[in-house]
């Protein structure tokens, strides 16, 4: 089975060919396009149809956000998506609309061993369900339900559940952004902006001056997330210090998803952050936080968790939701 997929960001959309067989995808034609260039996905797949002479009639898309019904409102684009509107005005037998999260929790199954990195082995030949756990711009989360044979992926809005501190610290890291944004959200903390949220905490907490790469960062558009990673590895504090709760914080949330789903098939970290942070995650705070479950602790020890090194995972998911 031949299929159009594409991963829709609100800076950049991928597209691809994907050939199916089982679990296996084979991706072809390649190509990124400004998103904000298009004033919406149909006007962006004709683009890319003319570009690369490509010639398929089944769309496929990731889509960060809720699908509900074939339609989805993107979070960062001004585009109304429409799975039916969209084949029709594509000529395309059919289309469909998955949530990104949901698109990579697809795209598991089809990834090869150098596709991932392992954090913990867990038990050997361990099954059952599994989830993926992505911080990046955002906080996104997604089950695999197993039947016995195979998984079958689904959404959520976990990210968005409320962020229970555990220790004083974190009780004043929650004050500090209640104040902020009043609801705080386990995005909020777990995300890019989670570490910016949690580096100015700090050094409002410490009473610290900002490392010049960082105070520039803050005072104009610059990457602060970016210039916190950067300066904690030259061991500035409270970069840090920043980093390390950080890592504490993304295992602990992978921990709750892990243990709300029986995760024993497996815990995912997919999003941009994990795969450019291996040693951070590996340096032990991160499986504190995912393994301090009081008595599930020995139950969480036989989860494995890995890091999706692969960018193409959402393309390889959306492949397989209608070919897999």
């Amino acid at each position: 089975m031949r299929v159009l997929v594409g991963d829709i960001g609100g800076t950049k959309t991928g597209l691809a060919l994907a050939d199916v067989a089982g679990d296996a995808v084979t991706l072809s034609q390649p190509a990124r396009y400004p998103s904000q260039d298009f004033s919406d996905l149909a006007s962006l797949v004709r683009r890319y149809l003319e570009d690369t002479g490509a010639s398929c009639d089944l769309g496929s898309f990731a889509v960060a956000g809720p699908v509900v019904q074939g339609r989805s409102k993107t979070t960062n684009l001004p585009w109304s998506l429409d799975a039916a509107a969209l084949a029709k005005a594509l000529g395309f037998r059919r289309a469909h609309l998955l949530n990104d999260l949901e698109a990579v929790a697809w795209g598991v199954a089809a990834l090869r061993a150098e596709d991932v990195a392992e954090i913990q082995p867990g038990e050997p030949g361990s099954v059952g369900n599994a989830c993926v756990v992505a911080a990046g711009t955002g906080l996104g989360e997604a089950g695999l339900y197993w039947d016995g044979a195979r998984h079958h992926a689904f959404a959520t809005e976990g990210g968005h559940t409320d962020f229970a501190p555990a220790d004083e610290r974190e009780f004043a890291l929650l004050e500090h952004l209640q104040q902020r944004y009043g609801r705080v959200s386990w995005e909020r903390v777990v995300s890019g902006m989670g570490i910016g949220n949690i580096y100015e905490f700090l050094a409002a907490w410490h009473r610290t001056e900002h490392p010049p790469a960082v105070a520039d960062a803050l005072s104009g558009d610059g990457d602060v997330p970016a210039a916190v990673a950067q300066c904690a590895a030259e061991g500035v504090h409270p970069c840090t210090e920043a980093m390390d709760l950080f890592g504490l914080l993304y295992g602990r949330e992978a921990g709750n998803t892990a243990l709300k789903l029986l995760a024993l098939g497996g815990v995912y970290l997919g999003g941009g952050i994990a795969p450019k942070h291996l040693a951070l995650l590996r340096a032990g705070g991160f499986l504190e936080g995912f393994l301090d479950k009081g008595r599930m602790r020995g139950l969480m020890e036989r989860m494995p968790v890995r890091v999706i090194l692969s960018q193409d995972v959402p393309l390889l998911g959306a492949a397989r939701f209608v070919g897999g």
